[in-house]
């Protein structure tokens, strides 16, 4: 059997800028799919109105057009695909795999994140409710490029899940996996927050009929205060004029070893450098890696 064409992406959120640790979750998927004549696609996750701040998504495509991060085709909005989501929704919720839940966060608070069942024979109708996914006594798993093999039982860990959330909007994890599948995503690189909700898109890929692509997950930058890098804790946002520079500490962040001229070319050089002499096996096996070390 021929194996696909390497497509990759990148995914960010318009809940704020870009900062480093951004930066080097960009990067890896990008060398990544160059590196191996791929595509690489942009994305903009756009699922929650009420959490993006105002001129962050051009700003993001600002952000990677000064770092030369130059992407395939058209940036593709999530907000544009919610028919895409309904129409699956409503498949798996007429299946009786997907439920209404009307369990508030007070009374869920005392279960940890797993959610205890509930709602799951309570037959409520889908308005003002949340939907949540059937999920079965097993393990589901899948070896990691970097982080090794992972799995989680989905029930003991997890437990029934939201793809659409109560206020009406459609859950991560829903419409990452049917956004993968559309855009005929081979491979997925991103951030080691994320390792823990890989159990679950495979799920439901295995539920629709989708392809699973293969899977790299990159350590966080972790701040002093042991928060990671993100917009939440207001990150600083990548300046436009120190894209050299910090590719080269992206690099480095993924293991790999540009040289120190470097910091004084242009962004496109340290790209096709990396490019080059991308070897995705140096990318550290942790899960975190803190942001002093990278001085």
């Amino acid at each position: 059997m021929t194996l696909p064409a390497y497509t990759g992406r990148f995914a960010p959120t318009p809940s704020g800028y870009l900062h480093f640790g951004s930066l080097v979750a960009a990067l890896a998927s990008y060398l990544d799919a160059r590196a191996q004549g791929g595509q690489w696609l942009l994305r903009m996750e756009d699922l929650d109105p009420p959490r993006e701040v105002e001129g962050a998504q051009a700003a993001i495509l600002d952000t990677l057009g000064a770092y030369g991060l130059e992407w395939d085709g058209e940036c593709i909005r999530q907000s544009q695909r919610h028919a895409a989501y309904a129409q699956v929704l409503e498949q798996l919720f007429r299946q009786g795999l997907a439920y209404a839940c009307r369990c508030s966060r007070k009374r869920l608070e005392p279960y940890g994140g797993v959610y205890p069942g509930f709602c799951r024979d309570a037959g409520h109708a889908a308005d003002d409710a949340a939907i949540r996914l059937r999920v079965p006594q097993l393990n589901y798993g899948f070896s990691d490029r970097i982080q090794g093999d992972f799995s989680q039982h989905l029930a003991g860990d997890v437990g029934d899940f939201v793809i659409r959330r109560r206020d009406g909007l459609y859950a991560y994890q829903l419409a990452v996996v049917l956004d993968d599948a559309w855009q005929g995503v081979t491979d997925v690189v991103r951030g080691a927050d994320l390792l823990d909700s890989t159990p679950r898109q495979l799920y439901l890929q295995e539920l629709l009929g989708l392809r699973q692509p293969r899977y790299l997950h990159v350590p966080l930058i972790i701040q002093p205060d042991g928060h990671k890098l993100g917009k939440s804790y207001r990150s600083a946002p990548l300046p436009t004029d120190q894209a050299a520079p910090l590719l080269v500490r992206a690099l480095r962040a993924l293991g790999q070893k540009p040289p120190a001229q470097l910091t004084r070319a242009g962004a496109r050089e340290v790209l096709a450098w990396g490019i080059a002499q991308w070897d995705a096996t140096a990318i550290p096996r942790s899960r975190a890696l803190a942001e002093a070390q990278l001085e």
